[in-house]
């Protein structure tokens, strides 16, 4: 079993950096892809970024390319992200999930993770 806690999230204005982090427990996540997701109200939870592990591959969602980055250190068995620039429509919940993977994959889609956080509140004011 592996348990992510989400932190970071918190009251930004448009414009503004965030540094979310997940933090992981149970076992290492060395071996395991590392995604971020978030949902707003009435909305369903979509994806947004996504690290492989051994070759490192990224993918993001086209709304976020080029503001957030993804990252992680495995000797700390944390993943984060970095989000600039952030916009009000950035405003969600945004959980991170782990899914056991072959080295180098990455998956986009929420049905493919394992593990999932509780979530942490991102709001972005106008």
């Amino acid at each position: 079993q592996v348990q992510l806690v989400e932190s970071g999230g918190g009251l930004v204005q448009a414009g503004g950096s965030l540094r979310l982090s997940c933090a992981a427990s149970g076992r290492s996540i060395s071996s395991y892809a590392m995604g971020w997701f978030r949902q707003a109200p009435g909305m369903e939870r979509e994806f947004v970024a996504v690290i492989s592990w051994g070759v490192t591959v990224t993918n993001y969602a086209d709304s976020v390319n080029g503001r957030f980055t993804i990252s992680r250190d495995n000797a700390k068995n944390t993943v984060y992200l970095q989000m600039n620039s952030l916009k009000p429509e950035d405003t969600a919940v945004y959980y991170c999930a782990a899914k056991r993977a072959a080295s180098g994959s990455v998956y986009p889609r929420s049905g493919q993770y394992d593990y999932w956080g509780q979530g942490t509140q991102v709001t972005v004011s106008s």
